[in-house]
């Protein structure tokens, strides 16, 4: 299959030798690129003028779908009125409304809020405040983390750390005493699944043994995204979430959250931990906080842990991090239009409307070749398909490209293409999309 572009001088694309793309087998792309040139609504633009159907909000960012003007206006105004302000013993009015209006949606007693520019610094932020909190209370032997296997938390040395997906790790230095749990994904049992597996809660009890085995006097935090996104959508069994908190609370090691794919209605509610019943002590968001539109991300926290770093001076400095982009005017701008935007179309609250349907419309793949698992909740799904014999992830990859070149674009991690279309999705773009996947599913035999 050849891309079109691929025959047009670099010219008219640019030459592709000088970016480095991120996550991204180069030779691959730059051999058959595949290039967008604009966004409107649940559809990008390539280069040729083709209209590609966006099944995946982005990178799960652009929840509010595409080109959204009160956010451009947002950010041309407050770039005109001040493009940049420091928040290192200054500050502007931006990010203080927007905490508030963070911690009007977020779970109840997550009222405090750090910013950062993405996921992975929100979580090494996270891993930072849980070392932090321990250390004021005088429970300074708590410097481990537990992740979990296949997690996802950004690209950070704390992030891969606590990750769990081997080719995020093999090749670099993670840091010392941290453990994994099990993770959750169990074709096996579950497959087929509509909604959250009925299998696999015990799968949390494991924690009690890694507690026994490192002292619960030495773990600082357990770490884990409700629903492992990048991983392929592994979803937590029915009762897991639940589990871990009370293990966590019963030991007194805190519980964060890595919502920056659930966070902002991907689930059904504002986030997941209120759409599954489960507060942690602190999480993590960015991705749709702006709907992708600028780089930013933040921690939530319960206000008894900043608290507990507010017993010296009145002037020393609290807490030791933080980004010359904290809070950043532009991105607070944006975040608060995003904002509006949610709240005005109903959006946060939209997947769990939906659900129905894109369930139904999803699970209609399950006689499509290669197909042994289909796995969906509110407005994400995956579908995993069989590896061929000595080439994991080829198969996955020829249904991503054949999709996009018929105007799809989905995501796919190994052999599990992966679907998180924007909130604003209808259900006849929903049938558009399963009909373009199934397509492409049926021609990769």
């Amino acid at each position: 299959m050849n891309s079109p572009l691929a025959t047009q001088p670099l010219s008219q694309a640019a030459d592709l030798d000088s970016f480095w793309m991120p996550f991204t087998a180069n030779r691959q792309f730059k051999a058959r690129p595949r290039m967008l040139q604009s966004a409107e609504g649940l559809y990008y633009t390539d280069m040729q003028g083709r209209q590609i159907l966006d099944g995946t909000a982005g990178l799960w960012c652009c929840n509010a779908g595409h080109g959204r003007r009160e956010i451009a206006e947002a950010v041309s105004r407050q770039i005109s009125q001040m493009d940049f302000a420091p928040t290192f013993q200054m500050g502007h009015p931006l990010p203080f409304e927007l905490a508030e209006r963070l911690a009007e949606i977020a779970p109840a007693g997550l009222n405090r809020v750090f910013f950062t520019n993405s996921g992975s610094e929100s979580v090494d932020t996270a891993l930072k405040i849980a070392l932090a909190y321990h250390r004021a209370r005088g429970e300074g032997t708590r410097r481990m983390f537990i992740g979990r296997e296949l997690a996802y938390h950004g690209v950070g040395f704390g992030g891969i750390s606590v990750g769990g997906i081997p080719n995020n790790r093999r090749a670099y230095t993670t840091l010392p005493h941290v453990d994994h749990l099990p993770h959750t994904l169990d074709v096996q049992n579950n497959a087929f699944t509509r909604g959250l597996p009925a299998q696999g809660a015990e799968l949390a009890d494991q924690l009690e043994r890694l507690v026994t085995l490192h002292g619960a006097e030495n773990i600082a935090a357990v770490i884990v995204e409700p629903m492992s996104g990048s991983a392929g959508v592994i979803l937590p069994p029915v009762g897991y979430l639940q589990r871990l908190r009370e293990i966590t609370r019963k030991h007194g090691i805190l519980l964060i959250f890595d919502e920056v794919i659930t966070g902002f209605g991907r689930v059904g509610a504002p986030f997941a931990s209120q759409r599954w019943g489960v507060t942690p002590d602190l999480m993590t968001v960015a991705k749709g906080l702006t709907n992708g539109a600028i780089p930013m991300g933040a921690v939530l926290l319960d206000g008894e842990l900043q608290e507990a770093l507010m017993q010296g001076p009145e002037g020393q400095i609290e807490f030791f991090h933080g980004y010359t982009y904290s809070g950043h005017p532009v991105a607070a701008a944006a975040a608060l239009a995003t904002l509006d935007i949610y709240a005005r179309e109903g959006l946060l609250t939209r997947a769990a409307e939906l659900e129905t349907y894109w369930q139904e419309a999803l699970h209609s793949l399950a006689g499509h070749p290669n197909v042994i698992d289909i796995r969906n909740t509110g407005l994400v799904g995956a579908v995993h398909l069989a590896s061929r014999d000595n080439a994991p992830g080829s198969r996955g990859y020829e249904v991503f490209e054949r999709s996009f070149w018929d105007g799809l674009m989905v995501r796919c991690t190994g052999d599990i293409i992966a679907l998180s279309p924007p909130l604003t999705i209808e259900r006849e773009q929903i049938d558009r999309l399963v009909d373009i996947l199934g397509n492409a599913l049926r021609q990769t035999a």
